[in-house]
């Protein structure tokens, strides 16, 4: 053993010979060995600083450590990525620029991105690292990336299955097989996290069809040899099928009534054993100690499996419980809304006993406010007792300010330009103030509005609304809307409203309004007045400046979990409307709308909704063939509301039809009965209902993210109930206004002729202008089925239907495809 007598550094030029002695166990006046000397290299070389390390003097014990330091890293560059952005590879490697270069470090960067790839499904991808040396001991670093395919899901095996075929396993799985019409699939892609989840996903559906032993032996996913695909091999134990044995609670809560307890479950006796039914089973249990404010019910089942006989008895105990009652309520995270705001909703208060169904309520109506994130909850903590509980409500503020100016297009309304400024949470005090402006080919509107809804931090509800209204009817000739009359209203309104008990409200409003019709006079006037010929009688007689008056009163039942966006719950909407208390206008009008949703199954959504309303004049009718209850007062029935039908499709309407000419070898004048060569002008009705059942489908999370919401629908309903107009059937009439007839020529032949009377005398019959036809007006059913779905698009809310219209009226205007849809900018 020798003794170091000198020891010094060579080579190190940013590295002080210090910081690479610290490294090794070397120190002058130590002893050595080569085994010494051999360590003190390779704890150099692991210390990522030296490129080359070697010491000499080992034979004189004058050591001269001679180094050569690893490059400095100038930059790092990336190639060939384009499906991961630099963005998302560089925080994740640990090389980067003015730190020092190792090969350990570049080896350990090129495991992290081919790891980055095979996150992303693309166990193909290859790096291979490029070292540019520059002056100055500097290096460039680059990383030329081949990403290659996404490897997908080419075919999922599964061996062992008896009872269900491999198709009905694979529908159960989040993973799917790559095919041609999965183009644009997400789960056709190999996911090792996704795997895990498919075993369970295998192993939930079995153990709801009673196959309680069921379980997966294994899973493998080998990657083909062109490492483009995954094949997936299941192999799985199916086991007997079993059935419920006898069910039983088992309380130690004294209140409760173990049998009547267990005959309100959903289990029975000799059913296929279902886990799901024992899960919904403990929430049950759970729900309902809430109810009578034991918040900690603990409820576990017990199971006992007879093999032989195949049946599972289920035995659910509820261990002894402390009622309890509400310490504290923890309101956090609300930055505007003020506390109060919130408070209000709440059903329950500090102090009284806890009870689920009231939290439960309490959740959705803050959820209904729309003020915060979605599916907000109402988290239960321990108190500082065994019988107190704290309510935490942690909201997170969603934005409820809105300002746009949108423009879109509609196959209703053609170009529409819309401007609107709205704060939902005015102050975080739960007002709403509005200003809205819109126009299109339809109508035009300017409506301001405010709404308190908690006056004097009172349950009273105080709004109003002033508006301007500007709107057009229509007609079509030749396919081209022809505007029919202008409807001006202008008017104030108030609303007030109370409630009476938990879910039921009354409301009233007053509006008053002035109602300006008219019609354009180059089209329908004749030496300044309204001529029926060009106009028809029916729309001469609704000329005029109105008044109107009116007082509404509404009686409202809603336990509707959420008011945006409903999946289960009902509500029943009872009005009434009185017109009289002053004005020109006299009438009353009632309405019914009931809808009711429910959710079942893995995230189905049903609702029905049915609503109709009947409106009677307190005035007289002002002449024969007129209705008294004026055109724009009238219900109306149509796209949107209802779909398979134009706008205003559906009722009593009367159609112009037109003549071609006269047959010369018959006389008989030629009737055009197709659309393009008829006008058509609804008149509305008295009467209506309306009736629909919607079916909206579970949606991936994938897809629900992209606002999607597809349904399938049916609906029902007529609009009827209307004076029936005096129709006109005018004569034809020459250049110079003189009356055209049907006369026969000497040759036999009939033509037009001015003449009323032929060469023996008789009299000619008139050539007709036009025919009108009172149609539509009965109140058979109209029914239409159809698809549709609604998108919050990138450019804005999208909603498309297609509906067919299975049985109609004649006179009814059907319509298969409707979109709406605009943008902001």
């Amino acid at each position: 053993m020798r003794t170091i007598r000198s020891l010094r550094v060579e080579g190190s030029l940013r590295i002080e010979p210090e910081t690479v002695l610290s490294y090794t166990k070397l120190r002058v006046g130590e002893p050595y060995t080569s085994e010494t000397v051999d360590q003190a290299i390779k704890d150099l070389y692991a210390s990522d600083l030296l490129a080359d390390v070697s010491i000499e003097g080992v034979e004189t014990g004058d050591l001269i450590i001679r180094t050569r330091e690893n490059p400095i890293i100038n930059r790092v560059v990336l190639e060939g990525n384009k499906r991961l952005k630099n963005d998302k590879i560089l925080p994740e490697i640990k090389l980067a620029p003015r730190q020092i270069f190792t090969r350990s470090g570049v080896r350990s960067d090129v495991a992290r991105i081919i790891e980055l790839y095979r996150r992303q499904g693309r166990f193909a991808a290859s790096v291979e690292p490029q070292m540019v040396s520059l002056d100055q001991n500097r290096v460039d670093v680059i990383f030329e990336i081949n990403e290659g395919p996404k490897s997908k899901v080419r075919q999922i095996n599964i061996l062992g299955n008896e009872k269900y075929d491999d198709d009905t396993l694979r529908g159960e799985m989040a993973t799917k097989q790559s095919r041609w019409f999965r183009l644009f699939s997400s789960n056709t892609s190999y996911d090792q996290d996704r795997l895990a989840y498919d075993q369970q996903k295998l192993r939930q559906f079995y153990l709801t069809e009673g196959y309680a032993d069921f379980r997966v032996i294994s899973a493998v996913a080998e990657l083909t040899p062109d490492k483009e695909d995954f094949i997936i091999t299941y192999v799985v134990e199916e086991g007997p099928r079993y059935k419920f044995g006898e069910v039983t609670v088992d309380s130690a809560i004294r209140d409760f009534d173990d049998e009547a307890l267990a005959k309100t479950l959903p289990i029975k006796q000799g059913d296929w054993y279902n886990a799901k039914l024992v899960e919904d089973s403990l929430d049950q249990l759970s729900e309902y100690a809430g109810l009578f404010g034991y918040a900690y019910a603990d409820v576990r089942p017990e199971y006992k499996r007879d093999r032989e006989a195949l049946t599972m008895t289920l035995s659910f105990q509820l261990a002894e419980a402390n009622r309890t009652y509400v310490e504290r309520i923890d309101i956090t995270g609300n930055t505007l809304t003020q506390d109060k705001v919130i408070r209000r909703e709440m059903r329950v208060a500090e102090g009284d006993a806890f009870n689920t169904f009231l939290v439960k309520r309490s959740q959705d109506r803050i959820n209904s406010l729309g003020y915060f994130q979605d599916k907000f909850e109402i988290e239960r903590k321990e108190g500082s007792a065994p019988d107190r509980v704290v309510l935490a409500a942690n909201v997170e503020e969603r934005s409820t300010g809105e300002l746009s100016l949108s423009a879109g297009f509609s196959s209703l309304e053609r170009f529409i330009l819309q401007g609107a400024i709205r704060q939902r949470n005015f102050r975080g005090r739960g007002q709403d103030l509005r200003a809205e402006v819109s126009y299109s080919s339809f109508q035009k509107s300017a409506e301001v509005g405010f709404t308190e809804p908690f006056l004097f931090d009172k349950p009273i509800l105080l709004g109003g609304t002033i508006f301007r209204r500007d709107f057009n009817s229509f007609n079509f000739i030749n396919n081209d809307r022809n505007t029919t009359f202008s409807q001006v209203s202008t008017g104030f309104s108030i609303v007030s409203g109370v409630p009476l008990t938990e879910f039921w409200q009354l409301s009233g409003r007053y509006t008053l309004q002035q109602d300006d019709v008219t019609l354009d006079e180059d089209l329908f006037f004749t030496n300044g007045v309204c001529d029926p010929l060009r106009a028809g009688r029916f729309l001469c007689d609704q000329i005029g400046n109105r008044l109107t008056s009116s007082i509404t009163l509404a009686l409202i039942f809603s336990n509707l979990n959420s008011r945006l966006r409903p999946t289960r719950g009902q509500q029943l909407s009872l009005s009434g409307d009185f017109a009289g208390l002053g004005g020109d206008v006299r009438y009353l009008r009632g309405r019914v709308d009931f809808d009711k949703y429910w959710s079942f199954g893995r995230g189905w959504v049903l609702s029905v909704g049915a609503e109709g309303g009947y409106i009677k004049s307190l005035q007289d009718s002002p002449g024969e063939g007129i209705d008294p209850v004026r055109i724009i007062d009238r219900f109306y029935l149509g796209e949107p509301q209802f779909r398979g039908f134009q706008i205003r499709g559906v009722g009593p309407r009367v159609q112009r039809l037109f003549f071609s000419g006269i047959d010369p070898q018959t006389g008989v004048q030629e009737l055009l009965t197709g659309r393009r060569d008829r006008t058509d002008d609804p008149l509305g009705g008295r009467a209506y209902y309306l009736g629909k059942i919607e079916l909206e489908p579970p949606l991936g999370a994938s897809v629900a993210e992209l606002g999607l919401r597809p349904s399938v629908f049916v609906q029902v309903g007529a609009l009827f109930g209307v004076t029936r107009p005096i129709l006109q059937a005018p004569q034809a009439t020459d250049p110079n206004g003189a009356p055209l007839f049907i006369g026969r020529n000497a040759d036999g032949t009939f033509s037009s002729t001015t003449a009323a009377t032929d060469a023996a005398g008789n009299a000619n019959a008139p050539q007709l202008q036009f025919i009108e036809r009172f149609l539509g007006d009965s109140p058979r059913p109209r029914v239409s089925v159809g698809v549709g779905v609604n998108w919050n698009s990138p450019f804005g809310p999208l909603r498309l239907d297609l509906a067919k219209d299975i049985l109609s009226v004649e006179g009814d205007d059907p319509k298969l495809f409707t979109f709406n849809v605009g943008t902001a900018f």
